[in-house]
């Protein structure tokens, strides 16, 4: 089973090293794992991607939520939430297929950082499934780097839903 857990910490000097070692620790397993602060300079947001038994990963964020410098936790699977990730992939470049992958990348919606002789640069954003299906699509030519964010993810409000002049939360 697979979680997203948004852990919100203060924004201090070796806040990430804590969670880092808390998982290493107890020999938990982390996918990705993405820090930025938030719209409060002192406060910074953590999505981190982990899998494991149920019980483990229930285990997880009772173990975040004990940590110093923890504000808050989320297990965002648990939530409707909206999750993104950014990714760079060089490829390798010929003048003969630039119109095969320039349409790849159009239908990816991505774009193109920077060209070289040899390679093409492009970016791709999107869920994680969108970007694996990306790389798989441009593998034949030739991958010759891959940087990935890692997930960013927040969870989404209620909708508010108007029928025949009464208000429904969805």
């Amino acid at each position: 089973m697979k979680k997203i857990i948004s852990v919100l910490v203060e924004n201090k000097f070796g806040a990430l090293n804590r969670v880092a070692t808390m998982f290493s620790g107890r020999g938990f397993n982390i996918h990705s794992i993405s820090i930025g602060v938030t719209e409060d300079p002192e406060v910074s947001r953590m999505t981190i991607v982990t899998s494991g038994e149920a019980n483990i990963l229930d285990q997880i964020i009772k173990q975040l939520n004990r940590l110093i410098d923890t504000i808050k936790v989320v297990d965002l699977s648990a939530e409707n939430h909206v999750a993104r990730e950014l990714a760079m992939i060089s490829v390798n470049y010929q003048k003969g297929i630039r119109s095969e992958i320039m349409n790849i990348v159009e239908v990816f919606q991505g774009k193109v950082v920077d060209i070289t002789i040899k390679s093409i640069t492009i970016e791709v954003t999107g869920p994680p499934d969108k970007i694996d299906a990306f790389i798989n699509m441009v593998s034949p030519y030739g991958i010759k780097e891959v940087a990935r964010s890692g997930l960013v993810a927040l969870k989404r409000e209620e909708q508010v839903v108007v029928r025949k002049k009464e208000v429904h939360i969805a």
